[in-house]
């Protein structure tokens, strides 16, 4: 019992000491020229560049830069792991990466859209560059790759480059629905490009903040006054509401690219105990429909004292709105 257990207090310590060593000889570099002097000099560099100001940290950080690329390059090419499929190793998608953050990213932020973009293309020209040179060390020289090899340079490049385009189309769909949210509720089942991972918004967002914006505007604009006024507003409705949906449009969707794409219309219908009043918000953007669409928010106005006393001349103006709106695809219905 005792024996045993001497056996894996000794099996643990020996494994202590194999974990101990391999660290050692990871960090301690085995001779002054090594990777791990190159990661030493990036740190030291960046640490430096902290205290220093003006120009002087530029070029310290620069330098820093420089170092741990070249020396992430030298670790992860010593004994390439290939990336399955291609020829091209794991350290260049980690060079490449380095790389493309140090040329496009920056303090704020460090990993940007084109960070990402460009990051497998350059990973690729990493890749192909040795493929140019012959020999290795101080004797290598220029020389042009075998048809076999250039096949092959050639592949990976293209389809590198086509991968970075792929990505760039991503952030471009991305920028627009940020700048045009009400894009996210077309429909894209027919698209070959475009993937909905979310579930579709039923309504445009912005067209329903829109028309609740307006609404108590409107019933500011007519409750209480009398019935006269309220007949004469009615008949300017396109001017009203068009002032009335201008400031709104612009004070609520300011932030949004979007803001100059919707517009506002009534549409005036006579009933049999007064008007309805159809509010409408447009869309005049880009849509899958080509007819386009639009929001819909009714309101009832009636006067209160003709209700039971027509003959009543000294009558006021009730309005009620619709709780919900109503979302239509194509064409507005025309003017009257």
């Amino acid at each position: 019992m005792n024996s045993s257990l001497f056996k894996e207090v000794i099996l643990l310590c020996k494994f202590i000491q194999d974990l101990l060593l391999g660290i050692q000889e990871l960090i301690m570099p085995p001779k002054a020229f090594s990777w791990q002097v190159l990661i030493y000099l990036s740190v030291f560099s960046w640490v430096i560049s902290y205290l220093a100001i003006g120009f002087i940290k530029d070029i310290i950080a620069f330098s820093g830069w420089l170092f741990l690329i070249t020396g992430t390059a030298w670790y992860t090419t010593d004994d390439p792991l290939r990336v399955p499929g291609t020829f091209m190793p794991v350290g260049a998608l980690i060079t490449g990466f380095l790389v493309s953050v140090f040329a496009f990213g920056h303090e704020v932020n460090v990993v940007t859209s084109k960070t990402i973009v460009f990051w497998p293309t350059i990973a690729a020209i990493i890749t192909a560059i040795p493929e140019f040179f012959a020999g290795t060390g101080t004797t290598s020289k220029a020389a042009i790759p075998k048809l076999e090899v250039r096949q092959k340079v050639i592949i990976l490049l293209a389809w590198s480059m086509l991968i970075s385009c792929w990505l760039q189309f991503y952030f471009v769909l991305d920028q627009w629905l940020k700048e045009y949210p009400s894009l996210s509720a077309q429909n894209f089942q027919r698209s070959t490009f475009v993937i909905r991972l979310e579930p579709k918004s039923k309504t445009p967002q912005n067209g329903n903040l829109i028309l609740n914006k307006m609404q108590p505007l409107v019933e500011e604009q007519i409750f209480g006054k009398p019935w006269s006024e309220v007949e004469k507003w009615l008949i300017e409705a396109n001017q009203q509401l068009g002032n009335l949906g201008k400031d709104v449009i612009y004070k609520n969707l300011e932030q949004y690219d979007e803001k100059g794409l919707w517009g506002i219309e009534p549409r005036v219908v006579n009933v049999k105990s007064g008007y309805r009043l159809d509010i409408l918000t447009i869309w005049t953007g880009p849509s899958a429909n080509t007819r386009g669409f639009y929001l819909q928010k009714s309101c009832l106005i009636q006067p209160v004292a003709a209700v039971n006393k027509p003959e009543n001349q000294n009558a006021v103006a009730e309005i009620e709105c619709d709780r919900t709106n109503k979302f239509f695809i194509g064409s507005p219905p025309p003017k009257q």
